[in-house]
């Protein structure tokens, strides 16, 4: 009995034990699948939400109250700093400024806004109001105007990390004042800086940073007018007041002027006037109104050339690079008309010296037939012996004829002809200059002579200008780099 009791008990033993735990192990699965369905079945938007109220609730959070130094220390916050230049509309030499657009970001710790993530659920918290945290009073010293994006929405958001680290993030067009030293111009460089300070805290409370890893930016497609942004670095400064020492950081922007604008508007239109002004040295003496409209209208464009670069730089105590360009340019222009002035006296002395010559010939041959008509006279008046009387009488006649003929005005009385004396001077063994004044004959009026001697001295001075300028100021260029 007892055996036969004791086999159905150990026989049906195992089928309960399995079934039991089947039971169990579905069990478990099902409590564990509950538990991931209501992990899923979260709000975390609403989980935003409340930790937003509890982190930045007045009771909890004081935004007036900056943060702790570095692991919770009492010294100063410390504020990550970096940019990124979007654009350079503007830069402005004649107001001395440069208009940009930033993307502007700070980065620090506030162990105040620590939170939960989930398990990784919530990266970041992000606001579109900064004025729900504590922010650093960072100004820009250097700034003229600034405006902040609000299409369509406001550029700005600030992210708040579960340990407690803020990002700021804003955009900015800024126009800052950037002193210019424009005595190159327009072959200059110029440095010009974005200061950021500071403005309540002191650095016993607020230290301003550079974001370690590339803290200034610039984008790809940007696209300067007339300046290329050379180089740029971002640096620290000082700032000390009487109230205290403030933390300070500095960017410097190296912009370098593209030339060839300036060559194409500017120097290369101010070397056609100076050409078209020698025009009128091959352009008849006689042919005054052609002369003095061409002298006239090129010297007034090349005023109204200079006066309009002027309007467009300040006006500053020093002589710029341009300065020299276009004032040797209207000398050249203006000496083209002055020598046009003397070749006009030149001509009108010419004639009224040829106008004295023909006189003085119209005179001489009066004369002549007067003598020969006394001669005549005097042959058949007196008897054939008195040859010899005749002829020392005519001898003292024709002696007083000659020095009582009219002489021309600085004309030795010896020479009849300029000319003559041109033939004297090249036999007279100076060979260096026989050449020249073989060559300068072949023009007997002086108005000519000017005229051909112009063509000559003009482009030649203005070529050693050209040398000069060019050496001097591209020499200094290559000094400031």
């Amino acid at each position: 009995m007892g055996t036969a009791s004791y086999h159905p008990v150990s026989s049906s033993s195992p089928p309960l034990l399995r079934i039991i735990i089947f039971f169990l192990s579905l069990s478990t699965v099902l409590s564990q699948g509950m538990k991931n369905n209501q992990q899923q079945n979260i709000n975390f938007r609403e989980k935003e939400k409340q930790i937003l109220d509890r982190i930045l609730g007045t009771q909890y959070y004081d935004r007036r109250i900056r943060p702790a130094g570095a692991n919770g220390t009492e010294g100063p916050a410390v504020v990550d700093v970096n940019l990124m230049f979007r654009s350079f509309p503007t830069i402005s030499d004649n107001k001395m400024e440069y208009s940009t657009t930033i993307t502007f970001r700070e980065e620090w710790l506030d162990e105040r806004l620590r939170f939960d993530d989930f398990r990784g659920k919530l990266k970041y918290l992000t606001l579109t109001d900064p004025d729900k945290v504590w922010m650093p009073d960072l100004f820009f010293s250097n700034e003229r105007e600034g405006h902040f994006h609000n299409i369509i929405v406001p550029n700005v958001y600030v992210r708040i990390f579960p340990n407690g680290n803020v990002l700021y993030s804003i955009r900015i067009s800024l126009t800052l004042s950037c002193p210019m030293n424009l005595k190159l111009y327009p072959l200059d460089r110029q440095m010009c800086s974005l200061l950021m300070i500071s403005y309540g805290w002191t650095t016993e409370d607020l230290v301003f940073q550079w974001r370690k890893g590339d803290p200034v930016q610039v984008a790809s497609n940007m696209h300067l007018p007339r300046f290329m942004l050379e180089r740029y670095e971002a640096d620290y400064c000082h700032s000390v007041t009487n109230t205290g020492a403030y933390s300070c950081l500095k960017v410097n922007l190296m912009f370098k002027r593209e030339f060839s604008y300036y060559l194409i508007q500017i120097y290369i239109p101010c070397c056609m006037l100076v050409i078209v002004s020698w025009v009128s040295f091959w352009l008849d003496a006689n042919a005054v109104p052609a002369r003095v409209s061409l002298g006239v209208t090129t010297l007034l464009t090349m005023a109204t050339q200079t006066t309009g670069i002027n309007n467009s730089l300040p006006p500053v105590s020093y002589t710029k690079a341009i300065d020299v360009w276009t004032g040797v340019c209207l000398t050249f222009v203006f000496g083209a008309l002055l020598e046009f002035a003397l070749v006009n006296y030149a001509s009108r002395s010419d004639a009224h010296r040829e106008k004295l010559k023909k006189q003085r010939r119209q005179w001489e041959m009066e004369r002549e037939r007067e003598r020969q008509a006394a001669f005549e006279a005097a042959a058949q008046a007196q008897a054939q012996a008195q040859v010899s009387d005749n002829r020392i009488d005519d001898g003292i006649t024709t002696f007083a004829y000659m020095k009582s003929l009219p002489r021309l005005r600085g004309e030795c009385p010896m020479a009849v002809d300029k000319r003559y004396e041109f033939h004297l001077a090249a036999g007279s063994g100076h060979h260096h200059s026989s050449c020249w004044r073989s060559w300068i004959s072949k023009f007997p009026s002086r108005s000519k002579r000017i005229d051909v001697m112009s063509r000559i001295i003009f482009p030649v001075v203005f070529a050693l200008f050209n040398f000069a300028y060019w050496g001097t100021y591209l020499f200094f260029e290559n000094e400031d780099d």
